[in-house]
């Protein structure tokens, strides 16, 4: 449908409304699916994310109670051969025109599901080089099936990420074993030995990029002392040890002059309970932007997003510390 207004179309310059529907966001989904537990939303959005049309038409009408049926909803509706939502996947990708040979496209996502997320990683995950894969990843990026993220430290290192939660999902969890799950009664046996890498394939990654959203479009701007023009990762380089430190969030302010202020650089932990040693490893962090120079971080907020809680001194620090926010999964989605 872009394309009926775009370059030398007959309807070029003659649209009165350009009207771009997006996905609900984790908010506003939680409420569309009527699931009022935080921790539930956000394990369902990282399977069927913000398409309204998954909730009635394809799940047909069904959603996980409580979180005691979470499993269950997934192995009767997600992994159930009989709904519409089990092949939504794979006919997702038939249904783009630029897509002809499906196989290296699936090749490059499952590369990317798999923890693959730069063009060097994709590359030696395929045994292909680099060049070979770069056309793929523009289609698939101009699909909206694939998101490039620059390194807001390091912007010659981007990484990938698979734009569609489903997708994502159905890489990770079903490609590996789609002989099985075809075949009734198989799915039950099949998640059970897939939950932990749900978790760590899909959920976690997830939990990470709702906590970039969130910085972005809903956290308060007195949070973090500034708009944020933009919200990222990234890898932050430890001369002393030779190591890389990885950012799940970090929050870029706009630059009037000068140096761009580093609002906030956060770490999110879904399964963790975090603690004194997380708060210690974000100060060390910022202290290693500070020596490299790029960002100002004078006024650097410290964030912890736990999806487990925080323990008792993670919040007397928080108390003690006005640079430290905790935000666990009610204030992800306004119920704090």
């Amino acid at each position: 449908m872009g394309k009926l207004l775009a370059g030398n179309a007959p309807l070029r310059g003659r649209s009165g409304l350009d009207l771009l529907v997006r996905p609900l966001d984790h908010r506003l989904a939680a409420e569309f699916w009527g699931i009022a537990d935080p921790r539930l939303a956000l394990m369902v959005h990282a399977i069927v994310g913000g398409t309204p049309a998954y909730r009635r038409e394809f799940a047909r009408g069904d959603s996980p109670a409580d979180m005691a049926d979470f499993d269950d909803w997934v192995v009767r509706t997600v992994l159930n051969p009989e709904t519409p939502l089990f092949r939504e996947a794979r006919y997702l990708l038939a249904e783009e025109p630029d897509l002809r040979d499906t196989t290296l496209y699936l090749s490059v996502l499952g590369a990317v599901a798999d923890g693959n997320a730069t063009r060097g990683g994709m590359a030696g995950y395929l045994e292909r080089k680099a060049t070979d894969i770069a056309h793929p990843i523009n289609v698939l990026e101009d699909a909206g099936l694939l998101r490039r993220d620059a390194d807001v430290f390091r912007e010659n290192r981007p990484t990938y990420r698979i734009a569609e939660p489903l997708i994502a999902f159905y890489h990770a969890i079903m490609r590996p074993v789609w002989d099985q799950l075809e075949r009734p009664g198989s799915a039950n046996r099949v998640w059970q030995a897939s939950r932990r890498r749900f978790v760590s394939n899909v959920l976690g990654p997830h939990f990470e990029q709702v906590c970039r959203d969130w910085a972005l479009h809903h956290a308060e701007h007195d949070l973090f002392g500034g708009l944020p023009a933009r919200v990222g990762h990234g890898t932050v380089h430890d001369p002393a040890t030779r190591t890389g430190h990885e950012i799940d969030v970090a929050v870029i302010g706009v630059a009037d002059h000068g140096k761009a202020p580093l609002l906030a650089i956060g770490e999110a932990e879904w399964n963790d309970t975090m603690g004194a040693a997380h708060i210690d490893r974000l100060r060390h962090i910022r202290d290693l932007i500070t020596r490299a120079g790029r960002y100002d971080t004078s006024q650097t907020k410290l964030i912890c997003f736990g999806g487990a809680g925080f323990n008792d001194k993670a919040r007397q620090a928080a108390t003690s510390s006005s640079e430290l926010h905790l935000v666990g999964l009610p204030a992800l989605y306004g119920r704090n």
